[in-house]
């Protein structure tokens, strides 16, 4: 039998192989369908060759072997032996849905997935799976190994990055001869080029990351899932760099999915959010989730009109009508993070705003939260930030100053009232308060919201 984790107790396994391949940035696309309980669509992941890669790639086989012995000797009976739960490996023309699971075989590889602490994962061992990666290129083939639970998984294809208008740009000197081998290394050096791309080119960034996204597939992949992964190689790749960065994943979720719950809010209409534990995000689409994986990422989310779709971004979404009766929302974030703190509420919620009355009560009440002038003084003098590249909020002297950042409030209807009264007042104190004390916002709004009573998690980051 497989040994079963218990996510308030033990670790979860970081199966994502980062050291080799880095995801940069995810686009989403998704249907949320509350007859189903089902998240259905598809995400594209844009990638970067990872550093492990980099350094053995120069440093050879013998490095890569001594630094991953200690991995390989908990399999006696073959080292290097790609460990899979018998999963079938399917081309993405046939639909993959559950796999089955077999007596041994899953108990050997069960207990071994499952036993990384996270500190092995920071320190640069990402799996027992990277070992045999990389030992020998001549005879293995790439896996791209993602940390992914409870999804069903359609079909893997290859991106056409290169069909996109305008995106020569990024190809630079690269000539095409036709040669399908060249053909794959232009698309990769695109990819490399656009997530590479300044922080204060972040707008023509996500341009491209739209519609890259939408560019048409060209070759579909191999794929097989385990209990805790998703696996994914193209025939004859045998390293990361030749690896496709930038692949379509076409999947639902479960509606016994651990990453969201379905359930209804005060009022009696349903609803659906992302929970932050006890899996984080891998029951709701293919991540990275080892410390190192940061990254950014957009989202268009359709559902049936009444419903709104509330995201972690860092833009107000407003809904674009498709077609009567479906709803858009688009949200996006250009600051790297953890695929972890990604998150999504979909409900009957309703904007609590307050009365015109009020309003001017409120302007009124908020200068009361600007900064003493030693204060202000200080935080313009404030020190270079240290982060990877991003568009810094820190770094605007507008932003410096904004005691109480914009922010939205949203309630089920039966509570609309309760929060004009008493919640809208609170909010500015608190914001202001977190701004004198940990300083400028890091995020440009905030949208809160009253979620169902049965939320059995933290805070939705």
């Amino acid at each position: 039998m497989e040994t079963q984790l218990d996510p308030m107790k033990d670790d979860l396994p970081l199966m994502a192989n980062t050291s080799y391949i880095l995801v940069k940035h995810y686009v989403l696309d998704l249907d949320v369908d509350f007859k189903s309980k089902v998240i259905e669509g598809s995400i594209v992941l844009f990638f970067e060759t990872g550093s492990q890669y980099r350094r053995t790639s120069s440093a050879g086989k013998e490095c890569c072997q001594s630094q991953f012995d200690e991995t390989c000797k908990m399999r006696p009976s073959e080292p290097c032996h790609i460990p899979m739960t018998n999963v079938s490996t399917c081309s993405s023309k046939t639909e993959c849905k559950d796999f089955a699971v077999s007596g041994k075989e899953e108990e050997a590889t069960s207990d071994e997935n499952s036993n990384h602490s996270n500190n092995e994962q920071a320190s640069g061992i990402s799996s027992s799976k990277d070992c045999c990666e990389i030992e020998d290129h001549g005879n293995k083939e790439f896996l791209l190994i993602l940390d992914c639970c409870d999804l069903s998984v359609l079909k893997v294809e290859e991106v056409d990055v290169a069909a996109v208008s305008g995106i020569e740009k990024f190809t630079r000197s690269a000539k095409l001869t036709g040669v399908s081998k060249e053909l794959e290394n232009l698309r990769n050096r695109i990819v490399h080029e656009l997530v590479t791309l300044p922080a204060d080119r972040w707008k023509e960034q996500l341009y491209y990351f739209t519609h890259c996204s939408q560019a048409p597939g060209c070759g579909e992949l191999l794929f097989s899932t385990g209990t805790w992964s998703l696996e994914i190689r193209k025939s004859g790749i045998q390293t990361p760099v030749d690896f496709p960065h930038a692949i379509r994943i076409w999947y639902k979720t479960k509606p016994e999915g651990r990453s969201v719950t379905w359930t209804t809010d005060q009022s009696g209409r349903p609803c659906v959010y992302t929970m932050g534990s006890p899996i984080n995000n891998r029951a709701l689409f293919p991540c990275q989730e080892p410390p190192i994986a940061l990254s950014t990422w957009q989202a268009s989310v359709r559902t049936a009109a009444g419903f709104v779709v509330l995201m972690s971004g860092e833009n107000s979404a407003e809904p674009v009508q498709l077609q009567e009766g479906i709803l858009s929302w688009y949200y996006y974030v250009s600051m790297p993070m953890p695929a972890s703190t990604f998150t999504i509420a979909v409900g009957c919620w309703q904007e609590v705003k307050q009365q015109s009355f009020k309003q001017k009560a409120a302007v009124g009440t908020n200068t009361e939260f600007s900064l003493p002038s030693s204060q202000t003084d200080l935080r313009w003098h404030e020190e270079i930030c240290g982060h990877v590249e991003y568009p810094c909020r820190f770094q605007n002297p507008a932003a410096r100053l904004q005691a109480v950042i914009p922010y939205r409030v949203f309630a089920p209807w039966c509570l609309m009232e309760s929060c004009e009264e008493y919640l809208l007042q609170l909010i500015p104190q608190c914001l202001s308060a977190a701004y004198a004390t940990l300083g400028t916002h890091p995020f440009s709004r905030l949208d809160v919201l009253i979620v169902p009573s049965n939320f059995s998690s933290l805070g939705m980051a």
